[in-house]
């Protein structure tokens, strides 16, 4: 698997191209400036393109603004994208053609090999991973007396924080030690409450999911 990597600090980057290649991956590029990250995703079309927000020369959203235009370029082009804080338009903007193969992840998860592989993978494979901060972030905002989220129940909403992570049935029963039936059930019964249109495929139902949260 062919992976465009853009990270501005050296020693974050040589750490990320170790790790992936450690698991596998063929480090096509690896620059640490948007002209640099622009040229690569034109020339080489990777498999997965890995993207640190801030590059320069701007050191601004450059890194995003170069992914989401190659996305545009490129339709369904996969990119997760690193940073070092949770900026939820950062991760609106990622969702917003709902094609799916994209990822937002705060750089601390990096230094969990095994979360930061799985989320590469999922991303790389037409999914989504989105960090648990930002699920958080956009589920205390949605909470509130009148919200259908409160009446889902303390298993539901984690069932729910994790979906939207793009979690699998599998991954979510394995993480909360029950079955997959029981996972079945409670999603089932959270796009009841929430008024979504059920579905079997991962990763429409995680961008419903996302869209609800961020209405």
């Amino acid at each position: 698997m062919r992976v465009v990597l853009a990270e501005d600090l050296f020693l974050l980057r040589d750490g990320l191209v170790r790790l992936l290649e450690a698991h596998g991956f063929e480090i096509a590029a690896a620059v640490d400036n948007g002209p640099g990250l622009t040229r690569a995703l034109a020339d080489l079309s990777p498999d997965v393109a890995i993207v640190d927000v801030r590059l320069p020369p701007s050191f601004t959203d450059e890194g995003l603004q170069c992914a989401l235009t190659a996305r545009r370029e490129q339709p369904g082009l996969p990119v997760l994208v690193l940073s070092q804080h949770v900026e939820q338009l950062y991760a609106r903007e990622l969702l917003a053609d709902g094609n799916g193969g994209v990822g937002y992840l705060l750089k601390d998860r990096v230094f969990d090999a095994d979360q930061f592989i799985d989320a590469v993978r999922r991303v790389a494979a037409g999914g989504t991973a989105m960090d648990p901060q930002v699920i958080q972030q956009l589920l205390a905002q949605r909470a509130g007396q009148d919200s259908p989220l409160e009446r889902l129940t303390p298993r539901e909403r984690e069932v729910i924080e994790l979906m939207a992570q793009g979690r699998s049935n599998a991954a979510i029963a394995e993480r909360l030690v029950v079955t997959e039936r029981a996972v079945a059930k409670h999603t089932s019964n959270i796009f009841t409450k929430l008024g979504l249109p059920p579905s079997d495929d991962d990763n429409r139902r995680v961008l419903a999911v996302l869209a609800y949260l961020e209405r």
